[in-house]
């Protein structure tokens, strides 16, 4: 069953889609019900956002789901109700916020997702923490885990209220136990702007420390003028421009389309971010340590802004950075548009550094072998070496912006697929062909998805909010 998976992925983007110029349920409802700032001003705490979540979900039901017509359930359409694809199908359903409980907790620690993500992108990684005792929340953002509609208009502020109601729920469970927050791309974004506004604010709960998975601190210059695209988009007939790239949904727990208003809420966010970083006087404050955790490859975000805007700003000694580097054995520099190994290089040896920085990468550019080479802050060259059990996987020339959160075995974005016939794999796919017969790019099914170094990752993050 699991080699049938190929071919009802390119049945799927054969045959379905947006049905022409109309745009279909999932991308022009207006879910009403979702929290933001002006409908839900009442909404004070977390209890009353998951009732909220929960009355979104049941317009989504009654709205998007049975105004879809019915697939075969070995379909991959996310908004058919029965299909291989449709969310509701599992338990739990993880576009949800969740929360795992620990019995002796020795803090808690709030997830935040990217942009056009949902809670199960930080999945295995709250449940590593949940297992060395920390009680763990995956917070739903606005706008996200539902439909790609809600995308068109949520802001990055409305995130943002979200965020401090579940900060100051996890700060409610434990008196004085230490509260952490791990952000994954936009998420990242969003912790930054939660402990920048703490530190000028006595009645916030503080942040322990925070750990920053593919942070979004600096994006394409592009995604500043989304804005005019989208202002351009409410004028009679020029509604299509509110998408950057409509696609057929068939991924259970991200958007495959992308709004024109994401990608500008990110700008507004990063940019915010960015520029309070810039101007802050702490004083006597320091921001909580941050781990930083990226691909020296990213599509998506700069590695070059996450130090010029962010670890170089702040005090030294206390943050440090960990990239994962491109497979040197597997990689020819001359089919490379851009090889990160002088900035890499630069990085390494660069004594004046007032962060730690640890590069993964080949032990020897002839070997799949992969270790950890550290350098302490303000030093030059590695202080400290460590080889890593996992080598690079054959075919696997580098990771990317998606990849870092997700284990090998991730049930539906790993290496292989589960041993359950029925369940849905989006992980390594091996399709050949024709361009131009499938609606989606080479790139999408290119682009790895998992990390093969996870355990690596996971153990750091873990020595991190331990400390």
């Amino acid at each position: 069953m699991p080699k049938l998976f190929p071919l009802l992925l390119i049945s799927t983007l054969l045959l379905a889609g947006c049905g022409g110029s109309e745009l279909p349920p999932s991308h022009a409802i207006d879910l009403d019900t979702e929290f933001s700032m002006e409908r839900a001003s009442d909404i004070d705490n977390f209890e009353d956002y998951l009732q909220v979540e929960e009355n979104v979900f049941l317009q989504l039901d009654k709205e998007v789901y049975a105004a879809t017509p019915a697939a075969p359930a070995n379909s991959l359409a996310r908004y058919s109700s029965g299909s291989l694809a449709d969310p509701r199908q599992q338990q739990p359903d993880w576009n949800r916020s969740f929360e795992l409980g620990a019995d002796e907790t020795r803090g808690g620690v709030l997830l935040l997702h990217g942009m056009s993500d949902s809670p199960y992108s930080l999945r295995a990684v709250g449940e590593g923490l949940n297992r060395q005792g920390y009680q763990v929340l995956g917070l739903r953002l606005p706008g996200h885990g539902t439909a790609p509609s809600g995308m068109t208009s949520v802001s990055w502020q409305d995130m943002s209220a979200v965020v401090d109601l579940a900060v100051a729920y996890l700060a409610g469970q434990f008196e004085g136990g230490p509260v952490h927050i791990v952000g994954y791309s936009t998420g990242a974004g969003l912790a930054l702007d939660y402990v920048l506004r703490a530190e000028q604010q006595a009645d916030m709960p503080a942040i322990t420390s925070l750990v920053l998975v593919s942070p979004a601190i600096g994006i394409s210059s592009a995604a500043a003028l989304a804005q005019w695209k989208r202002w351009l988009s409410l004028a009679p007939g020029l509604e299509h421009l509110a998408w950057l790239q409509i696609e057929p949904e068939f991924d259970p727990y991200k958007y495959n389309s992308f709004a024109t208003n994401a990608a500008e809420q990110v700008h507004l966010l990063t940019h915010s971010v960015t520029q309070r970083i810039e101007h802050r006087r702490s004083g006597n404050t320091e921001l909580p340590p941050i781990l930083i955790l990226k691909s020296t490859v990213d599509a998506t975000v700069s590695t070059d802004a996450v130090i010029d805007r962010l670890l170089s700003k702040l005090s030294p000694g206390r943050h440090e950075l960990v990239l994962f580097d491109i497979n040197r054995f597997a990689t020819s520099s001359s089919l490379l548009v851009e090889d990160p190994a002088p900035f890499t290089r630069r990085l390494i040896d660069d004594g004046q550094l007032p962060f730690g920085v640890t590069l993964v990468t080949n032990s020897s550019p002839d070997a799949r072998a992969v270790s950890a080479f550290y350098k302490r802050p303000f030093e030059s060259g590695a202080s400290r070496v460590e080889a890593l059990e996992t080598p690079w996987p054959m075919g696997v020339f580098s990771l990317s912006h998606v990849a870092l959160p997700f284990p090998p075995d991730d049930p539906l974005y790993g290496r292989v697929p589960p041993g359950d016939p029925e369940q849905l794999f989006l992980g390594s796919q091996a399709l050949q062909g024709e361009r131009g017969v499938l609606k989606i790019s080479g790139d999408f099914l290119l682009r790895l998805r998992h990390n093969p170094f996870y355990d690596y990752l996971e153990r750091r993050v873990l020595e991190w909010i331990a400390r």
